[in-house]
């Protein structure tokens, strides 16, 4: 249902090493990039990620309840991705751990205060 999903940056530079660590343990490469918008993800594939400045030149702000999940293969990659959010500018939410009946993951915000997670199921 989702086809992709846009984030707010104040910094495209810094956030950019933030997604592209993120996005090369994932094994997805940037699909589109313009100026002021870079965009991570597989044509065909799962919901992509976007990145950019706000469209009306205001600062981009943090959706409060608002969090991108990324599905991981296996619990050691939701392991590596918290590590690799963290090493980039991230920010921790929620060390990666059991959270309840068969739902692993780990909470990161991005250098801009964007949260997500890496989660398995099952």
């Amino acid at each position: 249902m989702i086809g992709y999903v846009t984030l707010g940056t104040n910094d495209l530079a810094r956030a950019t090493v933030f997604y592209d660590a993120i996005a090369a343990e994932l094994d997805t490469p940037r699909m589109m990039e313009f100026d002021g918008f870079i965009a991570w993800g597989k044509p065909g594939d799962a919901a992509g990620i976007g990145l950019t400045k706000p469209f009306d030149g205001n600062a981009a702000s943090v959706g409060n309840g608002v969090m991108v999940a990324l599905a991981a293969k296996d619990k050691e990659q939701v392991d590596r991705l918290y590590d690799i959010a963290l090493a980039n500018g991230g920010t921790c939410e929620g060390a990666p751990g059991s959270r309840g009946e068969g739902f692993y993951a780990g909470y990161f915000r991005d250098p801009d205060g964007n949260k997500l997670n890496a989660f398995l199921m099952g």
